[in-house]
């Protein structure tokens, strides 16, 4: 398995990899309808290929064999860094894949000049949380996301140089 920057040919892969999250990891948070909608909102092959051409995205993609297993979208600004998302292939689950994702991400960030990094996860994902919680995020707000047109709770979580 490795780690590389996301490239425009990688966009129906993160979008393979995002709806078997989705609707492995949110059928008690979120309703089917919505997972789909909200897939489709966030991780439609052209949005993807935009957020890919960005001068201030890390779009990052774990791969095997050709085949992406999970991706990590952050954005950075001067001196701060949001991960938005992060997500691995249930198939590829507890493999690592995602504790590379994220240190690569920070890392990369860190290597812009960020001094703090910030990264989102629904609130009601509790595994989401502990993943960032052992990676040595810890707990900075509670605010809110949309997908489609419900608010739904979300954590922020943050890490320091």
């Amino acid at each position: 398995m490795s780690v590389r920057a996301a490239m425009p040919e990688d966009a129906t892969g993160i979008l393979t990899v995002a709806q078997a999250s989705w609707e492995g990891d949110y059928p008690t948070i979120l309703s089917r309808e919505t997972a789909s909608e909200g897939v489709v909102d966030w991780y439609n092959p052209d949005l993807i290929q935009k957020e890919i051409a960005r001068t201030d995205t890390v779009m990052l993609v774990a791969e095997k064999d050709d085949t992406v297993w999970g991706f990590v979208h952050a954005l950075w600004n001067h001196d701060e860094g949001d991960i938005l998302r992060l997500y691995v292939h249930p198939e590829a689950r507890r493999s690592g894949v995602g504790t590379a994702l994220l240190q690569s991400a920070v890392t990369e960030l860190f290597d812009r000049g960020v001094d703090l990094v910030r990264a989102m996860v629904l609130k009601d994902n509790r595994l989401g949380n502990a993943f960032y919680e052992g990676y040595g995020f810890t707990l900075e707000s509670e605010g809110e996301t949309y997908i489609g047109e419900k608010a739904y709770p979300e954590a922020v979580y943050v890490i320091h140089r």
